[in-house]
C-alpha cells in the first residue's frame, strides 16, 4: 500500500510513522527533488541544496523532525530548522528563501499521538502524485551519502516567524480596527504567531486554545471543536471567532451569535468581495466536489463560475495554477488565495475575512448571508471495500434514481476515502427530511453491496 495519502504521509507516531521511515523518506526526497534543473545548476556551482524544515508542537515532532533533518543533512542538503510554525508558513518560507524544498512535520487536525510528513517543492507548492510515487520508489534505492565537506549543515532559521508575519500583514487591503476577534489556536502551531498577527493588524484579540504542551493539540479545541469558541464569543460579546487546526492551514469561524461560518461560506464572502474589487480572476472560484450546493447557487447569483475538483487542497491548487485563478478551497476551511499563498492558510484566510468586516462595516452574520447552506448529510460507511464504489452497478443505479428525484434542487456523492477503509455518502437538497432519508438508504446499500 502506498505510504502517501491525500496530504502527505500520516499515521501513528512510532507506529506507522517511525524515525527510520522519516529518515529514509528524507533521503529519498533529497534524491528525487535534487534532480531538477535549478538543483543541478546549484550543484554544478559547488553549492549544496537547501531545505526548510518545520513542525507543529506535538511531542513526537521532536524526534521525527530530527530524523528528517538527519536524513537530509546526510544527503548533502543544508537544513534551515524553522521550529514550530504553521504549515502555510513553511510553504511561504520555502519560496521566500528560494529553498529547493521544504518538509513540514504535522498531522494537521489529527489527535496528538498521530503525526505526518508533508513535502513542498521549490516555490512552496505541494508535490503532484507522480513525484510522490518517485520518492516512495527511491526509498528502496541508493542514497546520496556524500562525505567530508559534502554533508549538509543544520542551522536555526531564527527569523522564520517574523518573515511570515510581515508577509501576512502586507497582504491586507485594510486594517482590522474596531473588530473584537476571539482566536482558537487549537493548542497548535499558530498559538504564538496568530494572536501576534491579528493584534498587529489592529484587531482587539482574545485568545483560547493557545497553550500547547505537546499532547493537547486539537483536544476539544480548534476548527474541529467549535463549541468553546462559540461560547467565548457570546460571553465576551465579541464580533467574530476564528478557529485554526493544529497546523493552521485551515480556518473556520463563528459569528457574534455563535453560529458556524464554514469554509464554503468564507469562500463565498471572499469571492464576492474580490469580484467587487476586481481581484477575482475570470470571476471564477475553484472548489471541491464536497462543497455545499448552496455555494453554487450563491455564486451563480453573483455571476461567479464555480469549478469543481477532487477532494484535497492540492487538487484545488493544481486547477487554480492551471487556470491562473485567484481563489479556491474546501468546505473544511482550507482556503487558498493564490496571490499570497501556495496552500491553504488559516491565518491569511481569517485576516482577510475580518478585513472584509472592517471594510464593509458589516457583521460576520451579514456577510455570511450571501450564501444559504443547503441541508447536507454525510455518512461514513466503514467495513466496506472502497475500491469498488465506482464499479457497482446497483449503487450507480441507486444514485441515478435519487438524483432524478432531487432534480436541480439536490445532489448525491459517493466517494472512497483517500486515507481510511470507508466510503463517504453525501446527500444534500433543499428539504432536510428527504436528505436524511436518501442518505441513510444509500449508506445501507453501500454496506450491503460492498461489505468486506
Amino acid at each position: 500500500m502506498p505510504i502517501f495519502g491525500t496530504d502527505g504521509v500520516r499515521g501513528l507516531a512510532n507506529g506507522v510513522l517511525t524515525a527510520d521511515l522519516a529518515l529514509s523518506l528524507a533521503q529519498a526526497t533529497a534524491v528525487v527533488l535534487g534532480q531538477g534543473r535549478t538543483a543541478e545548476a546549484r550543484k554544478a556551482e559547488g553549492k549544496r541544496l537547501t531545505a526548510v524544515v518545520g513542525r507543529d508542537p506535538r511531542v513526537s515532532g521532536h524526534f521525527i523532525s530530527a530524523a528528517v533533518a538527519a536524513g537530509l543533512a546526510s544527503s548533502g542538503v543544508d537544513v534551515l530548522d524553522a521550529g514550530v510554525i504553521p504549515t502555510p508558513a513553511l510553504a511561504f518560507l520555502v519560496a521566500d528563501r528560494d529553498a529547493d524544498f521544504g518538509v513540514m512535520i504535522s498531522a494537521s487536525h489529527n489527535p496528538a499521538p498521530d503525526n505526518g510528513i508533508k513535502i513542498f517543492a521549490r516555490g512552496g507548492v505541494k508535490l503532484p502524485d507522480v513525484v510522490e510515487a518517485r520518492i516512495e520508489a527511491a526509498m528502496s534505492g541508493e542514497k546520496l551519502l556524500p562525505t567530508g565537506a559534502g554533508v549538509g549543515r543544520i542551522s536555526r532559521f531564527s527569523d522564520a516567524e517574523d518573515r511570515y508575519v510581515v508577509h501576512l500583514l502586507g497582504s491586507l487591503p485594510n486594517q482590522l480596527d474596531g473588530i473584537h476577534v476571539v482566536l482558537d489556536c487549537a493548542h497548535g502551531a499558530a498559538s504564538g504567531v496568530s494572536p501576534e498577527t491579528f493584534k498587529d493588524a489592529g484587531a482587539e484579540v482574545t485568545v483560547i486554545g493557545a497553550d500547547p504542551d505537546g499532547l493537547n493539540i486539537n483536544e476539544g479545541v480548534g476548527s474541529t471543536h467549535l463549541d468553546n469558541l462559540a461560547e467565548a464569543v457570546i460571553r465576551l460579546g465579541a464580533d467574530i471567532g476564528i478557529a485554526h487546526d493544529g497546523d493552521a492551514d485551515r480556518c473556520l469561524a463563528v459569528d457574534a451569535a455563535g453560529k458556524v461560518i464554514d469554509g464554503d461560506q468564507i469562500m463565498a464572502i471572499l469571492a464576492v468581495s474580490m469580484k467587487e474589487r476586481g481581484h477575482l480572476t475570470d470571476d471564477t472560484l475553484v472548489a471541491t466536489v464536497m462543497s455545499n450546493l448552496g455555494l453554487h447557487v450563491a455564486m451563480r447569483e453573483h455571476g461567479i463560475t464555480v469549478r469543481q475538483t477532487a477532494v484535497g487542497d492540492r487538487y484545488v491548487l493544481e486547477d487554480m495554477n492551471a487556470g491562473g485563478y485567484a481563489l479556491g478551497g474546501e468546505q473544511s476551511g482550507h482556503v487558498i488565495m493564490s496571490e499570497y499563498a501556495t496552500t491553504g492558510d488559516g491565518l491569511l484566510t481569517g485576516l482577510h475575512l475580518v478585513a472584509e468586516m472592517a471594510r464593509t462595516k458589516k457583521t460576520a452574520a451579514e456577510l455570511a448571508s450571501v450564501m444559504t447552506v443547503y441541508p447536507q448529510v454525510l455518512i461514513n460507511v466503514r467495513g466496506v471495500d472502497r475500491t469498488r464504489v465506482n464499479d457497482d452497478d446497483g449503487l450507480l443505479a441507486a444514485v441515478r434514481e435519487i438524483e432524478s428525484e432531487l432534480g436541480d434542487t439536490g445532489r448525491v456523492l459517493l466517494r472512497a476515502s483517500g486515507t481510511e477503509q470507508l466510503v463517504r455518502v453525501m446527500v444534500e437538497a433543499a428539504d432536510a427530511e428527504s436528505v436524511k432519508r436518501h442518505a441513510e438508504r444509500l449508506a445501507d446499500l453501500v454496506l450491503e453491496r460492498l461489505a468486506l
